[in-house]
């Protein structure tokens, strides 16, 4: 049975306060890499460029926009975000959140217990 990957989603509302929320993506059982056996995908994210980004201990950004739709994901170390109206996550190791907040006040972001490294996937 195909279970589905949770994503926490970052997005901004009409009134452009940005909010965090749970999400599901479905999964197919597919033959990914013959003659492997199959194993959970989900559909494709159409994405433009991959790239890595190191927040060095002290950096701290309390509003910002996402400068477009991307997928951010932890390497390294702990990133805590936060909304406007106070809403916060911590983000660890192999946590991943879709940035959707690209209008309105944006979130803010800062490492945790020192520097962080996290990919971002740029998404089209």
């Amino acid at each position: 049975m195909s279970m589905p990957v949770t994503c926490c989603r970052l997005y901004a509302n009409d009134t452009g306060e940005s909010h965090f929320q749970e999400f599901s993506l479905e999964t197919n059982a597919v033959q990914y890499a013959p003659p492997a056996p199959a194993f959970d995908v989900t559909a494709p994210l159409p994405a433009s460029s991959a790239f890595f980004v190191r927040f060095p201990e002290g950096w701290d950004d309390r509003a910002h926009p996402s400068p477009r739709r991307q997928l951010f994901i932890v390497l390294e170390g702990e990133i805590e975000g936060s909304t406007g109206l106070g809403q916060s996550h911590i983000f660890r190791i192999g946590d991943h959140v879709l940035l959707e907040d690209t209008h309105g006040k944006g979130h803010g972001a800062r490492p945790l217990k020192g520097e962080a490294l996290a990919m971002i996937i740029a998404l089209e």
